[in-house]
């Protein structure tokens, strides 16, 4: 069984925004930092495409601030947030285009396409109970039409900040979990799916 922090029960509303993603003194990320992630995303999706990317999800997309620094870099992306908070999607849903869902019930949401250039789910996995990720991560790698950018953290890193519900699971659980879905490492949290599985050198693939 994987080693984790007792679960309490958490509320992803305004106070948990406010805390984590807000509040000088306790957020964990910045506007910057997320701005630095989608520029290194979208390079790294269209390296492997070949051309620009047009169609963007977020699995996991909180508030949409990573469609907000998308949107900056490519002003035309058509972005797509998912996410399991209620408040989050009823404050920014309509202005983001954010939808109320989980990372469970992903196979079970209907899209305007049956695939996106770009699937970003960052900081979310290691939250989400294993039951959950059977069924999550094939829908989200059948969604991967182009780089799944995966950031999550294990077992063997050392983390700071919201620990509630944290599951310190090894880094071999999550390999063979992609693995099994169809994913292929591209290393720095990218993945790819089948449809780009062959493409860039050898060098280039984890």
């Amino acid at each position: 069984m994987p080693r984790h922090v007792p679960r309490r029960a958490k509320r992803y509303d305004r106070a948990y925004f406010e805390r984590w993603y807000h509040d000088p003194a306790t957020r964990v990320v910045s506007r910057a930092a997320i701005a630095g992630k989608a520029r290194f995303a979208l390079g790294a999706a269209e390296h492997l495409l070949g051309r620009r990317v047009r169609t963007v999800l977020d699995v996991g997309c909180g508030e949409g601030e990573w469609g907000v620094a998308l949107r900056r870099l490519r002003p035309g992306i058509r972005y797509t947030g998912v996410d399991g908070s209620e408040y989050a999607v009823r404050r920014f849903g309509a202005r983001r285009n954010l939808r109320l869902g989980t990372v469970g019930g992903l196979g079970e949401l209907h899209f305007a396409t049956p695939s996106f250039d770009l699937v970003i789910c960052s900081d979310v996995l290691h939250y989400v109970p294993t039951a959950e990720l059977a069924r999550g991560v094939p829908a989200l790698a059948s969604l991967a039409g182009g780089v799944a950018y995966i950031e999550l953290f294990t077992s063997a890193d050392e983390i700071e900040g919201d620990l509630r519900g944290f599951l310190a699971r090894p880094p071999s659980f999550y390999r063979r979990l992609f693995t099994r879905a169809g994913l292929a490492p591209r290393g720095l949290h990218c993945w790819v799916g089948r449809e780009l599985a062959g493409v860039g050198g050898v060098m280039e693939r984890g």
